[in-house]
């Protein structure tokens, strides 16, 4: 084991390491979403973007063939096509709805998830995309990217949204071992992973994402390596390395995970380390808590120049001023706050065909949250930050924030921060812990830790 790994799993860190906090993918967290925020105030905030506003669109489809156990995404399984047809329908309806309401504004980024969004078809996602061209003004570099399953990719999918103008993917790989698929339900051996990849590429896609995860069941250290080295044979550009995040009381689905066969915290810390260390001694660059890219990739060039950016999708280049939801469950972000759809179908597409926006809850942001939120940003992207010189540009008192004082304290005596006045940052030991550094500047997390999953 290095020095870092016998750092890492040190008693103390092992207790850190169970501490539930956000992933930090905005803030406030969406726990603390209400009812405040709802239709009428979407409409305003719509209302009130300028037209100069750089807009990034997300499009929701909460549907997979089949449920594995260790997702907790709002998804539901269909074998039949009609709920797709009827969905796809729906989202045109909002597309129009939306358009109309933000007409002719920059569209600089484009991301489809689920769910499986890619079971709605080559077709409809080419005529779903032409429908956003009509509404909005997409820049030429646009990215427009998706989330595909590599059971279900193949030309006749590839090929279309390629033609469509989708030039990024990412593929769910999270582990390439017979039996730790076998446990969280998802069987895709290599060779199908090793199909859509060279599928995807004879299409023309180049920008090629590989998630992978920890901390599953039955998943050992050596799993963990194979898969990245596995997964990294076929050449990604990127790699998203996800902690397993065990919450059945949210995902009631992973009731049917052996709680008993999870690895535990010092597992999960070696596990990580061990695929950080395989992902970069292959050429990768580490890029916040969670992401790997080659050294030319544009998130690689982001974090260099001090650019990248976090939110729902994790990590990001994506430099848009606002982020409008589509699809059931869907968050946007505008300048003034989040909002969430409706995340049951049902009540999502009454809203919409009474072309009503169907936003269900969001939070108003306060100055407050917004320097709390350019705080931890900055910490899970960069590592450090002088949240003094943010607290004074933003709120006017340099010393606004400083009753974290206590908690980066504390952090710092376990060696995972180190602070220099108002300047923190995050030690290379104590990167794994990153998400602890950022909640001591969480001013809701007391309310509603129980909510979140593990440190790491």
């Amino acid at each position: 084991m290095s020095a870092l790994s016998s750092h890492l799993v040190l008693a103390s860190h092992l207790v850190l390491a169970e501490k539930a906090v956000p992933r930090y993918t905005s803030y406030p967290t969406a726990p603390h979403f209400s009812d405040a925020v709802g239709p009428e105030q979407y409409a305003a905030w719509l209302a009130d973007l300028p037209v100069e506003t750089r807009l990034s669109l997300y499009l929701h489809v909460p549907f997979c063939r089949e449920l594995c156990t260790y997702c907790g995404c709002h998804t539901r399984a269909t074998k039949r096509n009609e709920p797709l047809d009827a969905y796809a329908g729906t989202l045109e309806r909002e597309i129009d709805l939306v358009g109309k309401s933000s007409p002719a504004r920059k569209v600089i980024h484009v991301h489809w998830g689920g769910g499986t969004p890619g079971l709605l078809g080559g077709a409809r996602l080419r005529a779903l995309t032409d429908s956003l061209r009509g509404h909005f003004d997409f820049a030429p570099d646009a990215e427009i990217s998706i989330e595909l399953d590599p059971r279900y990719v193949d030309d006749s999918l590839a090929r279309p949204l390629f033609e469509a103008g989708f030039n990024r993917v990412s593929l769910g790989v999270q582990d390439l071992n017979p039996h730790v698929q076998k446990a969280i339900g998802r069987v895709q051996p290599f060779e199908v992973v090793e199909r859509a990849v060279h599928a995807l590429r004879a299409a023309g896609f180049r920008a090629i994402n590989l998630d992978l995860m920890y901390g599953l069941p039955h998943q050992s250290d050596e799993d963990v390596v194979r898969s990245a080295e596995l997964a990294a044979s076929l050449e990604p550009t990127r790699f998203a390395l996800f902690g397993y995040a065990h919450a059945p009381w949210f995902a009631k689905r992973q009731q049917l995970i052996d709680a008993a066969a999870l690895p535990g915290a010092a597992a999960r810390i070696r596990q990580a380390a061990a695929a950080r260390q395989a992902l970069i001694g292959m050429g990768y660059v580490a890029i916040g808590l969670d992401h790997f890219a080659r050294p030319d990739d544009p998130m690689a060039v982001a974090q260099r120049e001090g650019k990248l950016r976090r939110n729902f999708q994790g990590y990001t280049v994506d430099q848009a001023d606002a982020l409008l939801p589509f699809g059931a469950s869907s968050i946007g972000r505008l300048p003034q706050g989040y909002v969430q759809n409706a995340s049951d179908v049902g009540g999502w597409r009454r809203a919409v065909e009474s072309d009503r926006f169907a936003i269900v809850k969001g939070v108003a942001f306060t100055r407050d949250d917004l320097a709390r939120a350019a705080v931890i940003e900055r910490l899970m992207c960069d590592f450090s930050v002088d949240y003094g010189e943010i607290a004074q540009n933003m709120l006017g008192d340099a010393a606004a924030l400083d009753g974290a004082r206590d908690q980066l304290a504390q952090l710092s005596r376990e060696g995972v921060a180190t602070q220099e006045g108002r300047r923190v940052s995050i030690t290379e030991a104590g990167r794994p812990f990153m998400r602890l550094v950022a909640s001591a500047f969480d001013a809701y997390l007391a309310a509603r830790a129980a909510r979140h999953s593990v440190a790491v």
